[in-house]
């Protein structure tokens, strides 16, 4: 079992919801309630909420959050419009808000709103059990990896797709959490993933549940790759083209390629609803691009011990700050979900009503 159960990542709270504040992490542990359609779309767009599974998650409740008052066809529009303008990438979002639209566009206008809490809490709990699900079919793959069970499994991963990411257990993490459960011995290679540092989040919450770990600069992966002290890859999605290939946070690219220059299997982990049956294939993922400044600056602690930011670049600096690359599905040896673990070219045999 992990070291203490993790923290909730958003919650309910008399008509309100309360997120954990992950801008302010790892130096700081906060929450912020959040009661309006603008406070939720806020949180999401300035990624005091982040990870696709947990963004789909708080815009649901931000639909619910918006139908308090009035519950019309133009409230509902407007708030699922505002939401759907806050993120672009993952593909969570737009999944979470048309299932939303589907369950409350039927429905009288005076029933609306208790039906949107009721929609909302339906989609964390399932995100919850989808993940749980992903934990134990990427535990099945690592047990057949070289290794396992004679020795920790060395892992490595890219961002956040813990815990923190997700309404319950996480995504690439998933597995990792199923192995500690298990008795399978696992050490984790966490990049930092600069710009935004996510790889940090993922420190704090391997610590938190007592996973074996190591901080890593973003350029080193390679190195170890080539050494063979990397036994797989595991990394989330913010989402999967129809075809396999997948989005995920910038610099997952660069170490699909490496993996596959060294043999290392390359796991993509994420649930069903990261899956855009609509995009044929990684060419039309749509990438964010995020402020320049999150590039030219570095936040921190001072030498006091406050937070602060240091800036890196001339405020002048000329920019460029994709959030997001695309590993093609050539070169991902499994893609996990919550249905199994398969080969990206066989994505759609987990799916048969998709085919």
């Amino acid at each position: 079992m992990m070291a203490k159960e993790p923290l909730c990542t958003l919650r309910e709270d008399d008509g309100a919801i309360v997120i954990l504040d992950q801008t302010l992490l790892p130096h700081r542990c906060e929450t912020r309630r959040v009661a309006t359609l603008e406070q939720a779309a806020h949180a999401i767009r300035s990624m005091q909420v982040r990870g696709a599974p947990l963004i789909g998650v708080t815009a649901a409740y931000g639909v619910a959050l918006a139908l308090r008052g009035a519950a019309g066809d133009a409230d509902l529009d407007r708030a699922c419009a505002t939401l759907a303008a806050t993120r672009p990438t993952a593909v969570n979002l737009r999944w979470a808000l048309e299932r939303m639209r589907r369950r409350l566009v039927p429905l009288p206008q005076g029933a609306r709103a208790a039906a949107a809490w009721a929609e909302a809490r339906t989609i964390a709990a399932g995100d919850v059990a989808a993940n749980r699900a992903i934990g134990e079919n990427g535990l099945a793959l690592l047990r057949e990896l070289p290794g396992a069970g004679r020795r920790p499994l060395r892992l490595m991963t890219h961002c956040n797709a813990g815990w923190l990411a997700t309404a319950g257990w996480g995504t690439a993490l998933a597995p990792v959490y199923a192995a500690q459960r298990s008795g399978l011995a696992v050490h984790v290679f966490v990049s930092e993933t600069r710009p935004r540092n996510q790889g940090l989040l993922t420190v704090w919450e391997l610590a938190q549940a007592g996973v074996p770990h190591a901080l890593i600069a973003d350029n080193a992966a390679g190195h170890l790759m080539s050494r063979g002290e990397i036994d797989a890859v595991i990394v989330g999605a913010d989402r999967i083209a129809a075809n396999g290939d997948a989005a995920n946070k910038i610099g997952t690219y660069l170490k699909a390629l490496a993996a596959h220059d060294n043999g290392v299997p390359f796991f993509v982990a994420a649930p069903a609803s990261t899956i855009d049956w609509d995009c044929p294939d990684g060419e039309r993922i749509p990438i964010e691009e995020r402020p320049a400044e999150e590039l030219r600056c570095v936040a921190g602690l001072g030498a006091d011990g406050a937070p602060a930011s240091v800036r890196l670049a001339a405020a002048a600096t000329p920019v460029a700050n994709p959030a997001f690359d695309v590993t093609p599905a050539r070169l991902i040896t499994r893609i996990v979900c919550e249905r199994g673990a398969v080969e990206p070219a066989r994505l759609r045999a987990l799916f048969p009503e998709r085919s």
